[in-house]
């Protein structure tokens, strides 16, 4: 099992200046890159400061810059919120400048707030149809003379120009969880990205079995499977107890911007009060510490050899989440330099 970073810059409050959290980010790439890591992964989000990723294009051909080895992952653009001759050929452009380390992942999208905003009266349906037409276009778009006529779009024969420097253009993931998602994956030869977000090992196992269930019925190579999960890996179990504090909140604040109920300003959502947090049972401390890859690094390794056991190629280690970057660093480290040799 082959591990990556999974990172955005985060937002937390106004006084935060934004070259300083971009600088921060960037030295968590720096590090996964000296660490050994395959990739990082950053993805697309509109107007919200808790998840800071207008264009991942933009941000992966910066980490290029300032990195040697790492591939360099959408996780995720947003599908419907794409045309796709320009999703190809800005994700060529990408694979260009970069030295051919692109890896396109792609996704329906989760946030109502962003679909209101981009793309208002889309709902979740028909942002996955729209994800199901767009995603198969995209290789004959880079092989070339495409013409397409869909329920969504429609355009005479079209080559993306540049052409992606990949032969084949960069592997294309796709964010999958119903067995639907799956299939559709596995059979157009995409690789799968899956993410249990808080829930635990019982999601983990099953989210493979859907995987395993949807290659059972194709009869092409098994494509590559890759979770992505919140980690944090602690100094002593004082530590890995308030990490699930701060989880804990992240994910209060994570349920808000789902559900789309409270007011944005400048960015921020509204500011949840303390008894909102702890009456949220769901995202309680000790379910986020029963749950998550979190722990000692023995404790980790554990988890991950588990993991590992079911089948996963890739592990990518989820570090938003309303940490400094202090934390953030530290935890991150100990994963580099204790965790991942146990997988060498």
């Amino acid at each position: 099992m082959e591990f990556s970073l999974f990172a955005h810059m985060e937002r937390l409050t106004a006084d935060q200046p934004h070259d300083v959290l971009y600088q921060e980010f960037l030295d968590l790439c720096q590090m996964a890159d000296d660490g050994g890591m395959r990739a990082i992964w950053t993805g697309e989000h509109h107007g919200m400061e808790f998840t800071i990723a207008p264009n991942p294009f933009i941000t992966l051909t910066d980490v290029a810059r300032h990195t040697k080895n790492l591939r360099l992952g959408t996780g995720t653009v947003v599908a419907p919120f794409w045309h796709p001759i320009k999703l190809a050929g800005e994700a060529a452009m990408t694979d260009l400048v970069t030295g051919g380390r692109l890896e396109l992942g792609i996704a329906r999208g989760a946030y109502s707030y962003e679909y209101e905003r981009l793309h208002p009266g889309l709902d979740a349906w028909q942002a996955g149809q729209r994800l199901r037409e767009i995603a198969p276009l995209l290789p004959k778009l880079w092989a070339g003379d495409c013409a397409h006529e869909g329920e969504f779009f429609q355009f005479p024969s079209t080559t993306a120009s540049p052409k992606p420097l990949q032969p084949k253009g960069p592997p294309i993931w796709v964010a999958a969880r119903d067995p639907n998602s799956h299939e559709f994956a596995v059979h157009n030869g995409f690789n799968v990205q899956v993410t249990p977000l808080w829930q635990g090992s019982e999601e983990i196992e099953s989210l493979m079995q859907r995987f395993n269930a949807a290659c059972a019925t194709h009869s092409g190579p098994r494509p590559k499977v890759m979770l992505l999960h919140h980690t944090y890996v602690a100094a002593d179990e004082d530590d890995a107890q308030e990490a699930a504090n701060i989880f804990s909140r992240f994910y209060c604040y994570f349920g808000a911007w789902f559900q789309n109920k409270k007011p944005v300003s400048q960015g921020l959502i509204e500011t949840l009060d303390e008894s909102e947090i702890a009456g949220n049972a769901m995202m309680a401390p000790e379910n986020m510490r029963r749950d998550l890859t979190m722990g000692t690094a023995q404790e980790v390794i554990d988890r991950l050899k588990r993991i590992e056991d079911l089948g996963y190629d890739e592990f990518s280690f989820w570090i938003d989440s309303g940490m400094t970057t202090e934390r953030k660093r530290a935890s991150l480290s100990r994963f580099i330099d204790e965790v991942m040799p146990a997988f060498s």
